[in-house]
């Protein structure tokens, strides 16, 4: 068993812009606004794959798809005044800019003086890229582009339904629209591409790395698969000793590109999240790695649950019940005594010792 780790309330991460009035909070919010809403069926998405139920199942059973009220984000937003919040992420599972809400939480963005903070699938339905950069771009901090090859086949096999020549053009469109609203003195978001490391796509990591350098996309960070299914179980690179190995190899050879291929400033692609494993990290993949979304950020489910962090929902349940915010202010469940009893020891929970999400306490 991993070791038990109970620790302080971690300092803040939003640069220390806190004050002594601020009430304590997260500095970031997720809210799962349209987790059932996708045009893509990635292959290792757990509601979206070729390989889940949960869509047959919700079909089947006659449930609704999982949509959040804008009313619900508005009223968060509003008691997060005086609380040291600094931005917002619409659903990271599901494509948030299929949100029939999207413009007002770009609104809502503005008005509270909260950044925005996207994972978006690279396909811009609906509107293109250059439309929603002109929106997106002014509010936002950082723009995670889902992307998981540096071909046409192995992308496209991963992420189904998607066009390789089409998500490549929207990246560079997004990107000039980007730099040319910075250019003029308007606000510079982070663009980002953000992987699954997998069999099927791992050795194709420094040809991102390199493909992000030449598109201007500043940063490549993932991590490592949660296997939803059986079927995907052979795609872990943490299942075996060598698969470990083979990922550490990989890992060498992106650093190696990230030097030799800089952006066109001249500076590198950040690299985050991608660090060399133990060879018995089947088990633990960061020993002495501490939780980073503790103490830190929060989760709002479509239905108003308060949760803890950011794994597969059916595994996040069994680190217990908070609260929902429809009943409860969440800043009443960030300051619990069920809250802080996880935050204290969350080591012991089986779901924390092999999480992907952990890091290295030298990363």
């Amino acid at each position: 068993m991993s070791d038990l780790v109970v620790r302080q309330r971690p300092e803040s991460k939003t640069g220390s812009s806190r004050t002594t009035d601020e009430r304590p909070g997260p500095w970031r919010i997720t809210f799962d606004t349209n987790p059932d809403d996708c045009n893509l069926h990635c292959i290792m998405c757990e509601d979206h794959s070729r390989y889940s139920t949960t869509q047959s199942d919700r079909r089947r059973e006659g449930r609704p798809k999982r949509r959040m009220g804008i009313e619900l984000i508005r009223r968060v937003m509003e008691e997060s005044k005086g609380t040291e919040l600094r931005e917002i992420i619409p659903s990271t599972m599901g494509e948030p800019l299929l949100y029939r809400h999207f413009d007002e939480i770009l609104d809502l963005c503005k008005e509270y003086g909260v950044k925005l903070n996207l994972t978006t699938n690279g396909t811009f339905p609906q509107r293109g890229a250059k439309a929603w950069a002109e929106r997106i771009v002014p509010v936002t901090s950082d723009v995670k582009i889902s992307w998981n090859g540096a071909t046409r086949e192995t992308h496209e096999n991963v992420m189904l339904g998607s066009n390789w020549e089409t998500v490549v053009e929207n990246v560079r469109t997004f990107i000039g629209v980007r730099d040319a609203h910075a250019e003029a003195g308007g606000n510079r978001c982070r663009v980002t591409f953000q992987l699954t490391f997998m069999e099927v796509n791992v050795s194709e990591l420094p040809g991102i790395v390199k493909l992000a350098a030449g598109l201007g996309v500043d940063r490549v960070k993932g991590h490592h698969l949660w296997v939803h299914f059986t079927e995907m179980r052979h795609q872990s690179m943490r299942r075996t000793p060598e698969a470990i190995a083979r990922w550490n190899g990989i890992v060498d050879s992106a650093y190696e590109v990230a030097e030799r291929h800089r952006l066109p400033g001249g500076q590198r692609v950040l690299l985050e999240n991608i660090f060399r494993l133990d060879e018995d990290s089947e088990g633990d993949i960061a020993p002495h790695g501490e939780c980073p979304f503790l103490g830190q950020e929060a989760w709002v489910a479509s239905d108003g649950r308060f949760n803890p962090c950011c794994a597969p929902d059916a595994l996040r349940r069994t680190l217990g019940y908070f609260g929902n915010v429809n009943d409860t202010s969440l800043y009443d469940i960030w300051e619990s005594e069920e809250y802080r009893d996880l935050e204290a020891n969350y080591m012991e929970n089986p779901l924390c010792q092999g999480c992907n999400m952990r890091r290295p306490a030298d990363s």
